[in-house]
């Protein structure tokens, strides 16, 4: 009688243990028909998402499809500049005279450091015995030439030298984001924006994934500070007037499940692959989890849905992953992370049977025991 009753308590602990407590569903429960469209009887339910396995044969028409979230901005080419710096309404000049008449006018010495004078407005400054004499948009050596033509008209003899400091319309503004933001002014007309960083210490370190914003004129173009580290042909020359800003990465994804971390992560970088993302979060939970089924769950715009070619057939679309292959963990390592990911890690349908299993063998002990 005994044993009868121990049988039966058995077999109830068999009957529930699809409901005991778990931490995550399977993956027939994830990807099951029961948020599909209502189906004739006898016709296959129609699901509103659809479903690709992250490998070998997938990933070139994946990595094809258009980038969830907003589209990337911009960035021009860099192309090297004169070096001389063109001068501009605000710059300061300063002009110094030489004369080597015995009787100059401009003093027993024969040298004379006029006044600093700021560029007006309308382009001009103010020189003794010439008068206004418009300067804008001349390099430094052109403007002294000019200033010597009209003054050997008065002294024949006269010598000039020109020095410029630069003003707001020769300078960058490099608003924030930086470890010394401010107005950096522009030497000439070839440096480059990297020169500009170097002098404000760089991106600040509490930025996790630094964005360049460049605001020329009415556009704004964008580049990770990373790609601009590394690729030359982004290191542009910088115009006055140009505004410069860093951004974080604003992109996140979720991590759910039998994943070794459940919580909202910042991307730490401006490519992140699937794999990357697993180690990122402490992979999955080695007690529970089923590594053939980790799911990643996108939604795309309803503009960006296609044919399954050109773009995804469906809106809400769900990717695969299978850590227990070499080809699921190559291609793992190629498909990129988008923000607003899910990383689903799905339970594994074993471990209510061991969790019954074990249950059993302690029962079975306590029976024996009687």
């Amino acid at each position: 009688m005994r044993a009868q009753g121990f049988v039966a308590v058995i077999a109830c602990f068999a009957l529930a243990s699809c409901g005991l407590p778990r931490g995550a569903g399977f993956q027939s429960e994830v990807l099951a028909a029961s948020n599909a469209n209502t189906a004739a009887a006898g016709e296959e339910p129609v699901y509103d998402f659809a479903v690709y396995e992250v490998g070998r044969e997938t990933l070139p028409v994946l990595q094809g499809w258009p980038v969830t979230g907003d589209a990337a901005l911009p960035w021009l080419v860099a192309q090297e500049q004169p070096a001389s710096l063109l001068i501009a309404a605000g710059d300061t000049v300063q002009v110094t005279i030489w004369d080597a008449e015995e009787n100059s006018i401009f003093g027993a010495t024969g040298v004379t450091a006029l006044q600093p004078t700021v560029v007006s407005s309308d382009g001009q400054i103010f020189v003794p015995y010439i008068g206004n004499l418009r300067v804008s948009g001349m390099s430094p050596s052109t403007a002294r030439e000019r200033i010597e033509e009209e003054l050997i008209m008065t002294v024949p003899s006269a010598q000039v030298q020109l020095s410029v400091e630069p003003g707001p319309s020769n300078s960058a503004n490099l608003v924030s984001g930086f470890a010394a933001s401010g107005l950096y002014p522009l030497l000439d007309r070839n440096v480059k924006i990297l020169d500009l960083f170097s002098q404000a210490g760089g991106p600040s370190p509490d930025l996790n994934s630094p964005q360049v914003r460049l605001v020329r004129g009415s556009r704004t173009y964008g580049i990770p500070f990373e790609r601009l580290l590394k690729d030359p042909r982004a290191n542009i020359a910088m115009r006055g007037g140009d505004r410069v800003y860093i951004e974080d990465d604003a992109r996140k994804f979720i991590a759910l499940g039998a994943t070794g971390t459940q919580s909202i992560v910042d991307f730490p970088e401006v490519e992140f692959s699937a794999l990357e993302a697993l180690a990122f979060i402490g992979g999955v939970n080695a007690g529970s989890a089923n590594p053939e089924g980790i799911l990643i769950l996108r939604e795309y715009s309803a503009g960006a849905v296609s044919d399954g070619i050109a773009g995804p057939p469906k809106e809400r679309v769900v990717f695969t992953i299978d850590l227990t292959s070499a080809d699921g963990l190559f291609s793992a390592g190629n498909f990129m992370l988008e923000g607003d990911d899910l990383i689903y890690g799905t339970e594994s349908a074993l471990n209510p049977a061991l969790a019954v299993f074990g249950l059993t063998n302690t029962l079975a002990s306590v029976a024996g025991g009687n």
